[in-house]
């Protein structure tokens, strides 16, 4: 298994910040190989062949697909915008898929990439890292053994900062073909673990601002959202990228017929408060640090599990964590959400 004949060959096509972190993780793994990248930034060929010498280097997904016929996994590391025309061909190459966060920025685009899954029988995988999380992934635990009983209310608060430290080095952030809003690029990790917590939303009311960006973004920097569960109980998502200098809060309230509990600190990464009736708190996990870009910080420094849980997958050992229809399905929900933001 670990020859290198055995190992699961990787491309990767984007190689900015995120792009960087999945070339890392695919050569710190054992069974994986890192056989290509693709950018079309051509300086960033320089860097490449410092950190992975020898490994080439493409300046489209076209010319890379074309020359590496030999590869298993492509992940899309680009531009939101870009993610389901880029994954589709991989797709329609015959290779799996790893796609960054979001799918798509449409349910359409989500379906198509879908269908040409289905049609090649290849996998997508989409990466929603939070679910590795201690914490998200005891609060799964509770949900699942009916430790909250019925679902009353579930509040997430998302107060962070991104300001010209964020977009002035960009050339698509606040581009709204492109990026596509906070709730697709920051915060649609937390919308993921809503949803696979406590699944779909209806009757959805929203109120948004743009703040402190209008000069940077095309879209709102701030939002209230509140909406009833299809399952039962009402929601609320508040979120902010305004707040002035570093980020604030990442965190989710779950008031249910037997107790309450708050998992908070900047990431959703510390368990606040817990008390549910018969219950006591076990000890977790440490979470990992956030994933940190110099001037800014994100979630969760989880992405080597998701490249085990690619490997996992392919080996027939596991399933994929979060799949193209979970992928579809944050997507959805964050396109209903939008569908009532009125850009001025």
């Amino acid at each position: 298994m670990s020859s290198k004949e055995n190992k699961i060959r990787f491309a990767v096509v984007g190689f900015g910040h995120i792009g960087k972190r999945h070339s890392a993780m695919i050569e710190a793994h054992p069974e994986c190989e890192l056989k290509a990248v693709a950018d079309i930034n051509e300086a960033r060929k320089a860097e490449l062949e410092s950190r992975s010498p020898g490994v080439p280097f493409y300046k489209s997904v076209e010319e890379l697909l074309e020359a590496e016929e030999e590869l298993d996994v492509v992940n899309i590391c680009t531009p939101n915008g870009v993610h389901a025309g880029l994954a589709r061909k991989a797709l329609k190459s015959r290779k799996h898929v790893v796609v960054e966060k979001p799918m798509g920025l449409s349910k359409q685009e989500c379906e198509s990439l879908i269908f040409e899954s289905l049609h090649v029988s290849k996998h997508i995988f989409v990466v929603m890292q939070n679910r590795y999380s201690p914490p998200s992934r005891w609060l799964k635990s509770l949900v699942d053994e009916n430790r909250f009983g019925e679902i009353y209310m579930v509040q997430i608060n998302c107060y962070w900062n991104r300001d010209d430290r964020y977009y002035g080095k960009s050339d698509w952030k606040g581009k709204l073909d492109l990026d596509g809003g906070p709730l697709f690029t920051q915060f649609s990790h937390f919308i993921d673990i809503m949803y696979w917590l406590f699944g779909d939303i209806e009757n959805i009311q929203a109120h948004f601002d743009n703040f402190k960006h209008k000069h940077n973004s095309e879209f709102e920097d701030s939002g209230f959202i509140h909406f009833d569960f299809v399952n039962g109980g009402i929601g609320s998502i508040n979120y902010s990228t305004a707040v002035n200098d570093k980020n604030f809060e990442s965190s989710i309230t779950i008031i249910g017929e037997k107790g309450t509990v708050k998992v908070g600190g900047q990431y959703m990464d510390k368990v606040e408060y817990c008390h549910l009736e018969d219950y006591e708190m076990p000890e977790l996990e440490a979470s990992n640090p956030p994933n940190d870009y110099g001037d800014y910080k994100g979630s969760a420094a989880n992405h080597h599990y998701v490249i085990q849980n690619v490997v996992d997958t392919l080996r027939e050992k596991s399933a994929a964590t979060t799949n193209a229809l979970e992928g579809m399905k944050v997507v959805e929900m964050i396109e209903r959400i939008y569908s009532l933001r009125k850009l001025k």
